[in-house]
């Protein structure tokens, strides 16, 4: 038990008695006693008090005044947690011959300090059966808030757009065996929704709501051929095909198949996937919102592909062939051609051509050799050999497009202006639909000029969610932009520049089993 102390009112004067814990309870403490005797309105040397009590045996009686007072009450003093989730009450000692505190009276005081929600009968119970003075109890505790969780979706399909071809044991790489492809049946689930859950609202001592987090919710999106329950939280696919995730959208699609590309097909511009079991041929045009594969070669032909695009044999631009893939471009060889994917790029021999890839470019395999190109790639470039001894002009860069930083700076600049006028054309619109709410008539060319301004305003609105998308993906993109490296497996010949970001430099002698990062302002070199 604490020990606490007592007033006592007699004839002569008014006395502190103090009742000191000789079983290990917390001290008296004469800051408390303070406090106490100046709300009582009992004037005191603090000094000299605390000189007393330190004397003072176990129980022991202090004379304070002799000035003649009435008896004091049982005291409580109610103090509310910072979170105001929790009323924690100290209690000090009537006088002697003073009234104790009821049940009720607790209360009462409790809803003097505003503690109006939770309080704990229980609790004021046990301190009605048991008093212990100066010591803390908590007789009200809040509703503690539960947080809810943020809408999710699960997909039962491969989501990765990184997935890597497999390589045989002798070295050569399966072309067909991707893992990239997401084959479905009609009547297949593609993803279910797992809705948010807003949690509950909470309350404090005092009755104040407390809010739980805001949750962030989420729709499923999706294109043609996908159907969805009556909840809205499962996606079925409608068609037999393949399936495919798109900036958090689902695209299901049937796969176009034809033997060749050529005079008998003419050019093919397909929303969904194609299929090509023999060559694209000179001059041809190959357009698909999926993915394209070409099991012979690509000959001076333009190919163009929201998904993946897989040449199992290879790729013969002849100065004039462009292959453009969303995801990622996996090929036998390219020559003479122009390659350019959102995702990576893997061959086993670029030679005398122009390659970029978003994420990292590979180029493995008998000969893994570029020579005479000009390659670049965000993250990484792997090449067994880079350049040639014949001295064939070979450029490697990596890193972020610094167009990109310039590009986002244009993005900004865009979305500031029709801010600016969707500011004054908005409330324009919003005085004339408040007139018209009052029946006031206005004439019809005002109520034409309101609807071109109208239709302004929404092709305003669309261009601001369209720029503002664009300048997030630069965003991220230059967030979590990852250090760059070229790797070389094999030899580097001299001659070979490298740049990484705004930092270049020509190798100047044959190396060998190295790798090249930035290091500050440096291009460094390291073994592999």
């Amino acid at each position: 038990m604490n020990s606490y102390f007592q007033l006592e009112m007699t004839q002569t004067g008014t006395n502190l008695i103090v009742f000191k814990s000789d079983d290990g309870g917390a001290p008296l403490s004469i800051n408390e006693i303070a406090d106490y005797l100046n709300k009582k309105g009992i004037v005191f040397d603090i000094a000299d008090l605390n000189k007393k009590i330190i004397s003072t045996p176990n129980k022991g009686k202090i004379a304070l005044d002799n000035m003649k007072r009435y008896p004091e009450r049982e005291m409580i003093v109610v103090t509310i947690s910072p979170n105001k989730m929790e009323a924690v009450c100290r209690f000090y000692p009537p006088s002697v011959g003073g009234n104790l505190l009821s049940r009720e009276d607790i209360i009462s005081d409790l809803k003097s300090a505003n503690v109006t929600y939770g309080v704990d009968t229980a609790a004021i119970e046990k301190f009605v059966n048991k008093r212990e003075y100066c010591t803390d109890f908590v007789l009200a505790r809040g509703k503690e808030v539960r947080h809810g969780t943020d809408a999710s979706i699960e997909y039962y399909f491969n989501t990765d757009l990184r997935a890597k071809p497999t390589v045989n044991e002798d070295g050569s790489v399966d072309f067909f065996n991707l893992n990239a492809v997401n084959h479905i049946k009609k009547g297949d689930l593609l993803a279910k929704l797992i809705k948010e859950d807003p949690g509950e609202s909470g309350m404090d001592v005092t009755g104040g709501f407390v809010k739980p987090r805001d949750v962030k919710k989420l729709m499923l999106k999706f294109g043609r051929n996908v159907a969805l329950n009556d909840d809205h939280t499962l996606a079925y696919s409608e068609v037999s095909g393949h399936v495919m995730l798109v900036e958090g959208k689902i695209f299901v699609s049937n796969v176009f198949e034809v033997e060749n590309v050529d005079a008998s097909t003419g050019d093919i511009d397909y929303d969904g996937s194609v299929k090509i079991n023999g060559n694209v041929n000179t001059n041809f045009t190959v357009k698909a919102t999926g993915n394209i594969e070409v099991a012979g070669v690509i000959e001076g032909a333009t190919l163009v592909a929201e998904g993946n695009i897989t040449v199992a044999r290879g790729i013969n631009g002849m100065g004039k062939g462009d292959i453009t893939a969303g995801g990622n471009i996996i090929t036998k060889y390219v020559e003479n051609a122009t390659l350019k994917a959102g995702g990576y790029i893997q061959s086993e021999a670029i030679m005398h051509s122009n390659v970029s890839a978003r994420t990292e470019i590979t180029v493995d395999g008998r000969k893994g050799n570029i020579s005479g190109s000009n390659v670049s790639a965000r993250d990484k470039i792997f090449v067994k050999t880079l350049g040639s001894q014949m001295g064939s002009d070979t450029v490697v860069r990596l890193g972020v497009d610094p167009q990109m930083r310039l590009r986002m700076e244009e993005l900004g600049t865009e979305i500031e202006k029709i801010n600016k006028n969707l500011s004054q054309m908005l409330p324009v619109i919003e005085a004339f639909k408040q007139k018209i709410a009052k029946g006031i008539k206005i004439s019809p060319e005002t109520a034409k000029n309101i609807k071109d301004m109208s239709e302004a305003v929404q092709t305003l609105l669309r261009q601001r969610e369209e720029y503002g998308d664009e300048f997030d993906d630069i965003k991220d993109a230059l967030i979590n932009e990852s250090p760059s490296q070229l790797c070389v497996k094999d030899t580097v010949f001299a001659g070979t520049r490298i740049c990484i970001n705004d930092i270049q430099m020509t190798v100047k002698s044959d190396c060998r089993y190295c790798r090249f990062y930035k290091d500050g302002a440096d291009i460094k070199m390291s073994p592999l």
